[in-house]
C-alpha cells in the first residue's frame, strides 16, 4: 500500500520525493497553485488519496472503474451534494492531467469519468432586504466592534470570508478622493474596492486606535478566522430575529448579489462587482432567491383566493 504523501510546498521536496512518484505527483500539482486555492484544493485531493489508501489502492494505478466508485462512494455512502462531488472529481482530474504531462503516467483514468450534474439554481439562499437591515441593525448595536464591520464587509461589499478575514489595516487606503479597500481574492488576484460610507465607518469602528495588524479581531483580540466568522454571524442572527436553518457566510455574499440586482444594478455590473469570472454564477445566486419569490404557486393561490 502506498502512504499518503506529505502535502508540502514543492520547495520544500526533499530526497525522499526523488524516489516516490506518488508525493513528487501531488506536490507538483500542488505547486500551480496558491493561498486559497492550493488550501483547498489540498483538502480535496487529500480527501480522494485517502480514500485510497483505506481501500489498498495505489493512486498512480488507478483505472477509470476505481474513480467511478469513488463518485459513487461520495454520493451514496458520504451523500454529497452535486456541486460538491463535481468540484472534488476536478481536483481529481486535474491531479492526473498533471501526471500526464509530467510523464508519470501515460493517461488520465478520470478522462471519461461521469460527473453530476449541478443544477442550475444554487442551493444556498440570500437573505431578504428586510432580514440584512435587521442584521446590520443588530451588528451595528452589538458591543464586539467588529461585528459591525464583519457584517458590512460581507454583506455590502460581498467579500468572500476568506477575503475579509485576511484584511489587514495596512489594506486602508485611497485612490482618486475614493477611500479603498486592497482585496486578495481568488487566484492571489488583487482588487481595490470603494469603501461606501457606511462600510467606511464600520471599518473605522472596527480599528480604533490601532495602527497595524488584522482588520478584524476575536474576542481574544486575535485575527478573525472563518469558524469564528460563522459563530458570530449566527448568534447576530438570533439577535436580530432572522430565522434561517443554518447562517453561514457565503449566505450575505449571495444577499449582496440578489439584493443589487433587486437595485436594479445591470447583470454585467452586478458580475464584475461580485468578481465572478462567469456570469453563470452570478445568474445561479439570483435563480436561488426568484424560484422562491415568483414560485407560480402563489399566482395560483392569488388566482382561487375567492374559493379558499
Amino acid at each position: 500500500m502506498t502512504p499518503t504523501p506529505e502535502f508540502l510546498p514543492i520547495s520544500t521536496i526533499d530526497e525522499r520525493s526523488r524516489v516516490d512518484p506518488l508525493r513528487l505527483a501531488v506536490a507538483g500539482y500542488l505547486a500551480r497553485y496558491r493561498g486559497e486555492t492550493r488550501r483547498h484544493g489540498e483538502s480535496d485531493l487529500r480527501a480522494y488519496l485517502i480514500w485510497r489508501q483505506e481501500r489498498r489502492l495505489d493512486p498512480l494505478a488507478a483505472r477509470r472503474p476505481h474513480i467511478e466508485l469513488y463518485v459513487r462512494w461520495m454520493q451514496e455512502t458520504r451523500r454529497y451534494a452535486a456541486s460538491t462531488v463535481s468540484r472534488r472529481m476536478s481536483i481529481v482530474g486535474g491531479f492526473y492531467r498533471t501526471c500526464v504531462i509530467d510523464e508519470i503516467l501515460e493517461h488520465s483514468p478520470a478522462e471519461y469519468v461521469r460527473r453530476p450534474n449541478v443544477p442550475p439554481e444554487s442551493p444556498t439562499l440570500g437573505l431578504s432586504h428586510l432580514q440584512l437591515e435587521a442584521l446590520l441593525t443588530s451588528s451595528r448595536t452589538s458591543d464586539n466592534r467588529c461585528d459591525f464591520a464583519l457584517v458590512c464587509l460581507l454583506g455590502l461589499l460581498g467579500l468572500r470570508i476568506f477575503e475579509a478575514c485576511a484584511l489587514d489595516i495596512t489594506d486602508l487606503g485611497e485612490e482618486h478622493g475614493h477611500r479603498v479597500l486592497r482585496v486578495v481574492g481568488k487566484g492571489h488576484k488583487v482588487v481595490l474596492v470603494p469603501l461606501p460610507p457606511a462600510v467606511a465607518r464600520s471599518v473605522d469602528r472596527a480599528v480604533a486606535n490601532r495602527a497595524d495588524g488584522p482588520l478584524l479581531l476575536n474576542t481574544l483580540g486575535r485575527r478573525l478566522d472563518r469558524h469564528a466568522a460563522t459563530r458570530r454571524l449566527r448568534r447576530l442572527a438570533d439577535h436580530a430575529g432572522v430565522r434561517l436553518p443554518r447562517m453561514h457566510p457565503h449566505m450575505l455574499r449571495h444577499t449582496y448579489v440578489t439584493t443589487m440586482l433587486d437595485a436594479g444594478v445591470d447583470l454585467r455590473d452586478v458580475q464584475i462587482a461580485a468578481r465572478h469570472a462567469d456570469p453563470r454564477t452570478t445568474m445561479r445566486c439570483d435563480r436561488a432567491r426568484t424560484t422562491l419569490d415568483r414560485h407560480p404557486n402563489y399566482i395560483l393561490a392569488v388566482y382561487m383566493a375567492s374559493g379558499t
